[in-house]
């Protein structure tokens, strides 16, 4: 029996690479998989070989956190020219349509989540394993995962729990509104938190800890700021701002004192096939941010894609010691050290240094193997949390919020020279600032702006009504016939 199939439904090709083998068999809808869910699910080792399929997914996602900036004053498309990805060249301008590759390949890789996720639950009783009720609580908090960035990307999304898709769904699909997607990523989440194993047995799952986080984030997207507030507390002083920031970005930094969630890349795959770049355990977002024509130290090679503004450099105080963290200034760079480089679309001068190809962190086909983990929530990200979310409930606990904002504050400076003591919306505002500075070119700063009111305000060319969200893909709305975003 072959063990690797694809299936079309939607627009998504659900392939069950964590079956495992190397060939390709197209099923027809009919056979809806009954013969392989009851020859596969037969020992714990195959629920866990299932599991590590599903969150296999986390590292193909990387064009919403390169939008998360890009979409912003943040960063420019950059690139080779004006056509060099196309559709990230459109969002930069914020001309984009439903005819988006990256869009589209973003709705396909998470709803392949889902499913991936989905096909566990569909077989979560055919046996039953010690491990049983640990493995789900990390499925659901998957499912909730994948399911939030749908819906921060593209408000209401087809909602399916029980079971996967099909091709023979296409035709029937809907879209529920976000305020029931959110309800379903909170109770898959309450349920991860109940469930999920307390601590890491390995590097990248998720923990009890991870879905009190990530819950803490879905509440402040809905503003539900008591929620947040005593969601996130139970994380403060779990986990430690390491003295150095620029050390959590070093290889030797991954999972470290501050990883809450980190998603898993290896340069170990040896994936040599750029017909399916996904395929790989490589971070492929790397190769994008790169120094293009680079020759020199330290680091490498790449596509100058996503690069960070003058806007963004001069939003940092000269003494705060973020700014080199998040961009390096290859003029001043190049100038010291006598590296070269050359000047690809929208040059800067400026590159995304916590996500750029360093020397040595990579393999086999360089560009799709660099072995950097993609920090989706760290502590610092949650002490801001924290602070916005005491800042601006009902009853606010201003002292909180004071606190968590000053934590940050203190390692960005080095000294307590910067802390606030601000309150109201005052203090609001410096939370939010504060984390477009210390969030910088890791995909949250579009985020914060439309969940927040200030996308109109602070993003040139943004529609209100239309852009707090993507274009369905064309092609999603071709097939299943569902409705498309107003706007678009």
């Amino acid at each position: 029996m072959k063990n690797k199939f694809f299936n079309k439904i939607i627009i998504i090709t659900l392939s069950l690479g964590f079956i495992g083998c190397e060939d390709y068999v197209d099923y027809e809808a009919s056979e809806s998989y009954t013969i392989v869910a009851s020859d596969y699910f037969t020992t714990s080792a195959d629920y866990e070989a299932a599991l590590i399929g599903t969150y296999d997914v986390l590292g193909w996602n990387i064009y919403s956190v390169m939008i998360g900036d890009m979409a912003t004053k943040n960063s420019h498309s950059g690139g080779e020219s004006a056509s060099d990805v196309i559709g990230l060249q459109k969002i930069d301008g914020m001309i984009h349509d439903p005819v988006n590759d990256q869009l589209t390949s973003t709705w396909k890789w998470l709803y392949e989540g889902i499913n991936r996720a989905n096909y566990l639950i569909e077989n979560k009783d055919k046996i039953e394993f010690s491990r049983k009720k640990e493995l789900f609580g990390e499925v659901q908090f998957l499912r909730a995962f994948y399911y939030f960035e749908l819906v921060k990307l593209f408000g209401d999304v087809p909602l399916f729990v029980d079971s996967r898709l099909t091709a023979s769904d296409s035709g029937t699909l809907t879209r529920s509104p976000k305020a029931t997607v959110y309800a379903q990523i909170e109770t898959d989440l309450k349920a991860a938190i109940k469930n999920a194993p307390a601590g890491k047995s390995t590097n990248g799952r998720a923990t009890i800890f991870s879905a009190h986080a990530l819950l803490g984030k879905v509440y402040l997207f809905q503003d539900k700021f008591e929620e947040a507030a005593n969601i996130l507390e139970p994380l403060i002083g779990l986990y430690t701002l390491p003295s150095s920031l620029q050390s959590v970005f070093y290889n030797s930094g991954q999972n470290g004192a501050e990883s809450v969630f980190e998603v898993q890349h290896s340069k170990n795959s040896n994936w040599w096939d750029w017909g399916f770049v996904q395929g790989g355990e490589g971070n492929f977002a790397i190769i994008h941010h790169g120094i293009r024509g680079y020759s020199g130290s330290v680091y490498a090679s790449g596509w100058s894609f996503n690069v960070p503004t003058q806007d963004l450099y001069d939003a940092y105080d000269t003494t705060d010691t973020r700014r080199g963290v998040a961009i390096l200034d290859i003029v001043a760079w190049a100038a010291s050290t006598g590296a070269q480089y050359s000047k690809g679309h929208k040059h800067t001068g400026f590159f995304n240094h916590k996500y750029i190809p360093r020397e040595g962190l990579s393999a086999a086909q360089a560009e799709l193997n660099y072995g950097i983990n993609y920090r989706a929530i760290r502590y610092a990200d949650v002490l801001l949390m924290a602070a916005e979310a005491n800042s601006r409930k009902s009853s606010a606990n201003v002292s909180k919020a004071q606190n968590y904002l000053n934590q940050v504050r203190s390692r960005a400076f080095g000294n307590s020279s910067k802390a606030s003591s601000s309150t109201g919306t005052t203090l609001t505002n410096e939370i939010w600032n504060e984390r477009r500075l210390e969030l910088a070119m890791e995909g949250h700063w579009f985020f914060d702006l439309v969940r927040t009111g200030q996308a109109a305000s602070k993003i040139s060319g943004f529609v209100t009504g239309k852009h707090e969200v993507f274009p369905i893909p064309q092609t999603e709305i071709d097939i299943s016939g569902i409705t498309q975003n107003a706007g678009y």
